[in-house]
């Protein structure tokens, strides 16, 4: 997900100034040969900082690209996830890899993030290993459905914990996860679970089915989907869920956020018609963007035809390039017409990221032209998670 950097003042540290120099040179590179040098040189300085649990540091360097010099800070942060998230210097015979296999789900009830049992971890491993996951791999999995809100906060966090699965994985066991004092789920209609994993092999060795010569990536998700969701749906009940195809932890989050936006509207325009008995042609959609110092999302407010009062709101963030040169509102759009929407309506208007005083929901655009509360009817709220988006 997109996320603004704020310039910091004065200097940055040596570590941070040797990121961004090395980062630029590769960003520069004119072919292979070069290009492995600056790696070899640019992935050994991000371990150090990594195995130093020095997080500011990677930010900094993060920093001082952004903006200045886009493609130096892509190679930045493309490298600075690989080596998170591959558990560099555990083993010096393995390549081992942080996998995540998300599940977009809503419901009327709460969304539960939850332990697994042996019997599903068994399952999963079965399913995984047949349709995702290269021949030969070792694979390790954490027992625990993972909201958003649980999962490792950072770069440094990431790698600590892919080290600690990708050793679970080459000795061949799962990963408990003990939840005492894990951070609790913040409840909305609709959310990402994930399932996390790792997966080891033999330098060199492929990964990923699709790395085999008859795999491919959409029979992967295609049997992913039919057989790995026959095991997790059961922990997920009252939720209508749709199943991310597994792969590295930050391509598969980008994935999950990237789906998730449709996948709530959708969710939203269902719900609707189940919780206040209203067809997706009875409502009307209104979608603006919300400003900061640049364009940050766009909100929709959704009423009832001939009513004001907006009783629901989703937000679309935009992610990585996405910006107000970008026909957003029209891919909105066309999602709202494929549920059934007959009433879009699309506002210029810049609003300002308001939230609620009280409960910090996001204020929504109403079909006047004003940012307001989205409230469900009273006799209507029962039983639905208080945040609505």
């Amino acid at each position: 997900m997109k996320r603004p950097r704020i310039k910091r003042r004065g200097g940055i540290g040596r570590l941070a100034e040797q990121l961004v120099w090395l980062a630029s040179g590769l960003a520069e590179s004119g072919c292979r040969v070069e290009d492995r040098y600056w790696e070899e040189r640019l992935s050994g300085v991000i371990d150090t900082v990594l195995g130093s649990d020095d997080e500011d540091t990677l930010n900094a360097a993060l920093d001082q690209l952004f903006g200045n010099d886009t493609p130096g800070y892509d190679e930045l942060a493309d490298h600075i996830e690989s080596r998170a998230e591959s558990a560099a210097g555990v083993s010096a015979e393995h390549d081992i890899l942080l996998i995540a296999a998300p599940v977009l789900a809503w419901s009327r009830f709460n969304i539960p993030a939850t332990s697994l049992s042996a019997t599903t971890l068994a399952n999963i491993r079965v399913h995984l290993q047949a349709h995702v996951l290269a021949s030969g791999t070792r694979l390790a999995i954490a027992d625990f459905i993972f909201s958003p809100d649980q999962l490792p906060q950072g770069y440094c966090a990431t790698a600590q914990f892919a080290g600690i699965m990708g050793r679970a994985a080459i000795d061949g066991h799962d990963l408990h996860i003990e939840t005492a004092g894990m951070p609790e789920t913040t409840q909305f209609l609709s959310d990402t679970r994930y399932l996390l994993a790792a997966v080891a092999v033999r330098k060199g060795e492929a990964l990923f089915r699709w790395q085999e010569p008859d795999g491919s990536r959409e029979q992967a998700l295609e049997q992913w989907r039919s057989q790995g969701g026959a095991c997790l749906a059961p922990l997920m009940p009252g939720c209508a869920l749709e199943f991310v195809l597994p792969e590295a932890y930050f391509a598969a989050s980008r994935m999950a956020d990237k789906g998730s936006r449709p996948y709530s509207v959708r969710a939203s325009v269902a719900f609707l018609g189940a919780a206040l008995d209203a067809p997706a042609p009875s409502l009307v959609a209104v979608i603006a963007p919300f400003w900061d110092q640049q364009i940050e999302e766009y909100r929709i407010g959704f009423t009832l035809r001939g009513r004001e009062d907006v009783v629901h709101g989703v937000v679309w963030p935009l992610l990585g390039t996405e910006d107000e040169a970008m026909d957003v509102p029209a891919a909105i759009e066309a999602v709202l017409r494929e549920c059934g929407v007959g009433d879009v309506r699309v506002l210029d208007h810049r609003f300002p990221l308001e939230y609620c005083e009280d409960c910090g929901a996001p204020m929504y655009p109403s079909p006047e032209g004003e940012i307001v509360h989205a409230e469900m009817p009273e006799d209507h709220t029962e039983q639905v998670p208080r945040h609505l988006h």
